[in-house]
């Protein structure tokens, strides 16, 4: 039990630092490119910090873990929003273009109501996973619309991409991703056997220890955010990564788990409730002001602490 629970936080640190490092040489990769911040966001980082909520809800599929992928997926979503977004709305209130935050902003919200909707049956079957796959390849096509006209428009000075500085980035890149999936490997073998021989759960323990070790590194990129005074990065990374949880990772469980994957009455009635609550919270008097608020930030948090009460008792 000991052993499991160092090996559980030692896959938690893997996941942060690695996170941390692909991250960087993602952003900077990107960057390099002229693509504008918010796109960069809602992509290349959002793909990167998605990394360990994918490998952890495909390998527990594998696994026949269906409620540990389902859990850790849909509660990436409820904490990158209820807690992670929130925290980083409070601390830098930003103001977003409607052209910017409008499209991923209505993106995220129909694939939370999709998720939900086709999942009342009890059941994510492949048939249904393509209307998912739809929207993310949507989500996708607008993205690369926009980083070519950012890209066209982007006059800012590039940074640096010496030798040297190419090099440390390949390195970041390749050691971040090795740490992303030993982490995630640790994270998944050891929270089963602390969630059986404590008696949890695996949904309780996916919807909170796993579900938010694996959001740390959209946390890292928050909290850098805030001291760079990033925003469009920050709130663009977590919009992007919470549809690719939804309309990749959850579709692609259902191909793994041969076909299907069997979504639980708590689920549909609890977690996709919460999940598409907060979201709509976060999002939704935004699309008229054009730029987030405390008290959005607050009600939001309070949803996401209330709810982890509810599971957790």
């Amino acid at each position: 039990m000991g052993l499991a629970v160092v090996l559980f936080i030692i896959g938690i640190i893997l996941i942060v630092k690695g996170g941390d490092f692909f991250v960087d040489a993602a952003s900077w990769m990107a960057e390099v490119s002229g693509i504008p911040k918010f796109v960069v966001g809602a992509t290349v980082v959002s793909l990167a910090t998605t990394l360990p909520e994918l490998l952890v809800s495909s390998m527990a599929a594998a696994d026949g873990k269906v409620d540990m992928a389902i859990g850790n997926a849909i509660g990436s979503v409820t904490a990158n929003t209820g807690m992670i977004m929130a925290i980083g709305v409070f601390f830098m209130l930003p103001v977003m273009k409607r052209k910017q935050l409008l499209p991923k902003g209505i993106l995220l919200l129909m694939t939370v109501g999709a998720l939900w909707f086709l999942s009342m049956g009890g059941s994510l079957t492949i048939r249904e996973s393509i209307v998912l796959l739809v929207i993310f390849i949507v989500f996708i096509i607008i993205n690369v619309m926009e980083a070519k006209e950012g890209a066209a428009l982007n006059t800012d000075e590039k940074p640096d991409h010496s030798g040297p500085v190419i090099l440390a980035n390949i390195g970041k890149f390749v050691f971040g991703a090795a740490g992303i999936v030993v982490g995630s490997q640790l994270l998944v073998d050891n929270g089963s056997f602390i969630a059986a021989e404590l008696g949890v759960p695996e949904k309780v323990i996916a919807l909170t220890a796993v579900a938010i070790g694996t959001s740390l590194p959209e946390l890292v990129t928050t909290i850098t955010a805030i001291i760079k005074k990033q925003s469009s990065l920050s709130v663009g990374n977590i919009i992007g990564a919470n549809i690719i949880d939804c309309a990749l990772i959850l579709p692609v469980c259902a191909m793994i788990s041969k076909g299907s994957i069997e979504v639980s009455r708590s689920t549909i009635y609890l977690d996709m409730p919460v999940c598409a609550l907060v979201s709509a919270i976060m999002l939704v008097p935004s699309f008229f002001t054009q730029k987030f608020q405390k008290w959005q930030a607050l009600t939001a948090f309070v949803v996401y602490i209330v709810y982890l009460v509810m599971v957790c008792v």
